[in-house]
């Protein structure tokens, strides 16, 4: 039984903080995904996470009850977030002493009821290689991505989705990643450099796709910490060099109609939705 943990360390020295834990019989990242988002809605707490993922046989599950039980038995009553598929896992799991939350057997009973079918029961559909197509979708995608990262190739433009544009150390690259990984975008980008803010203009070889242009921008205190921490006391991590970068950034974007979003104060997920809802891109 493998598990990961992590520790939040704000609040040191107040009562102990809950073991919140993530189970299931795949890899724990939807587990993880729900019972986190949950868990946002109590910013004045802290948390202890552990992750135990792969929970393929009752034994197992057995186990993990022992674990929750004896975390149970020390300290605080942990929260167990759950989504494991397997009915006779899920009915072990939920015997441990911990307050359990089954974040999927409700809504599964709720759509066999639906569909009149039984779910399969099968753990690893939604981040395994179940559906082979999307999969390999997703997997293209992410080759795509590496290829035309920061501008390194303008091989193949015309089959890109999505060319994000802007400044450096602004998240081009994490959000085309994500994309690929997560949706199976084709996403292309492309810094923003000195002799594009000279002209105003948008780089020569994305002229014919302004279209799939989306940009990002952010805030210069922001982007100058963030450069610091790359090329310290420099040029390009100044203040004003930033400044100077994202306020042209933004004007050609406008004057060129890119549709644009401040990254600063935006997650990569934030970030990403918003692009595939204004850029209406759907997987």
């Amino acid at each position: 039984m493998a598990d990961t943990q992590q520790k939040d360390t704000a609040g040191a020295g107040q009562r102990p903080a809950p073991v919140v834990f993530f189970l299931s019989d795949s890899t724990g990242i939807t587990a993880e995904t729900l019972g986190n988002t949950l868990l946002t809605q109590f910013p004045g707490h802290r948390f202890e996470r552990r992750t135990i993922p792969f929970i393929t046989t009752v034994e197992e599950a057995a186990r993990v009850v022992q674990a929750i039980d004896a975390v149970a038995a020390a300290g605080p009553r942990p929260i167990v977030f759950s989504t494991a598929v397997n009915r006779d896992i899920r009915a072990i799991l939920s015997q441990s002493s911990g307050h359990f939350m089954d974040l999927f057997g409700a809504h599964i009973a709720e759509l066999e009821d639906a569909l009149q079918a039984p779910a399969s029961g099968e753990p690893g559909k939604a981040h395994g290689v179940g559906d082979a197509i999307r999969y390999q979708l997703r997997m293209t995608a992410v080759e795509y991505a590496i290829e035309h990262d920061d501008g390194q190739s303008i091989r193949a433009l015309e089959r890109a989705e999505l060319i994000l544009i802007a400044p450096s150390r602004c998240g081009k690259t994490p959000t085309a990643m994500y994309l690929a990984l997560q949706h199976g975008i084709l996403a292309a980008n492309f810094p923003l450099i000195e002799e594009d803010f000279a002209r105003r203009s948008l780089p020569d070889p994305l002229r014919p796709f302004i279209h799939k242009c989306f940009g990002l921008t952010s805030l210069p205190v922001r982007l100058s910490q963030i450069r610091q921490e790359r090329r310290p006391d420099t040029t390009y991590a100044s203040l004003a060099q930033c400044s100077y970068e994202l306020r042209n950034a933004e004007e050609m974007y406008e004057s060129n109609q890119v549709p644009y979003v401040n990254s600063a104060s935006m997650s990569v997920e934030e970030i990403s939705a918003t692009i595939l809802q204004r850029m209406q891109l759907h997987h």
